[in-house]
């Protein structure tokens, strides 16, 4: 279809993106590291994470969740990021621990953020699927979502999944459906790997290097105790609708646009990374 097409959807998606209710920053988390470079702004309704040469910062969730749909809005860090990464993720703990990952490796002045994705489950990641996007995502605020139930994990920018996982524990392949998670974002220094394979180093002539966020929202089960506010997974109590979501032929047209035009990487396509086949999930039966 025309890019006027999807463009129209990115600026409908704003629009209703726009009309969430959005969650406290003091209510909702807690600055977990940087020594004062993490900062919770007017009244809560805004944070930023800062690096510089000496350390970076982080944040965590204060509720665990056992399934949910995600949203926080981003601005990622301006001009030469490179070395830079802003890290937001729901993660379990210990060491066959569960994992959702969005993070941004920076780049030099010009060049374009990529966006890196990966599943981790029982402890198992290796699911890197990475991507540009169609917009300058250091200008503005953007929406990074994950839907998160017991079929699917979705990725979504601004409303337009990027990415999906299901969950093809059928043909042994293992999904975080067991494990709560909290809601993890770090801005840090990884000049060794991050910009280009470590050729490109970080510019500390340009630290402090700010990443910013607002407009959290979270309609998910929370877990606490022992038990989910959405009762059993089997016969969850909530109503939501996310619970049991799926890609409709919209959503799907407009991943296969934003994976045939900005996917940069695939896992699912990396034959020598993977000599003796490629794994189980890259080959799902209908």
């Amino acid at each position: 279809m025309a890019a006027s097409y999807y463009y129209r959807i990115l600026l409908a998606s704003l629009l209703f993106i726009a009309t969430t209710c959005s969650a406290n920053f003091y209510n909702d988390f807690t600055i977990t590291w940087g020594d004062g470079r993490a900062n919770i702004l007017n009244n809560g309704d805004d944070l930023t994470l800062s690096l510089d040469k000496a350390s970076g910062s982080g944040f965590q969730s204060k509720n665990e969740y056992l399934f949910g749909k995600i949203d926080m809005q981003l601005k990622l860090v301006p001009g030469n990021s490179a070395g830079t990464v802003t890290a937001y993720y729901l993660s379990s703990q210990g060491p066959t621990h569960d994992e959702i990952d969005f993070e941004f490796l920076g780049n030099v002045s010009g060049q374009p953020y990529t966006l890196h994705t990966n599943v981790f489950a029982q402890g198992k990641g290796n699911r890197e699927q990475q991507f540009h996007l169609w917009f300058d995502p250091t200008k503005d605020f953007h929406t990074y979502s994950i839907l998160w139930n017991p079929q699917r994990i979705v990725f979504s920018v601004d409303g337009i999944p990027i990415r999906e996982f299901k969950n093809m524990e059928s043909q042994g392949v293992s999904f975080p459906k067991s494990q709560p998670m909290r809601i993890y974002s770090s801005l840090w220094n990884a000049d060794d790997w991050a910009t280009q394979g470590g050729r490109v180093k970080t510019d500390w002539t340009q630290a402090p290097f700010t990443a910013s966020y607002r407009k959290f929202n979270a309609d998910a089960c929370i877990w606490a105790s022992g038990s989910s506010s959405c009762g059993s997974v089997s016969t969850p109590s909530s109503t939501s609708s996310w619970l049991n979501q799926d890609l409709d032929t919209t959503s799907m047209e407009r991943m296969k646009w934003v994976q045939k035009n900005y996917m940069i990487y695939n896992y699912c396509a990396d034959i020598q990374r993977f000599p003796q086949g490629l794994p189980a999930e890259c080959t799902p039966t209908s």
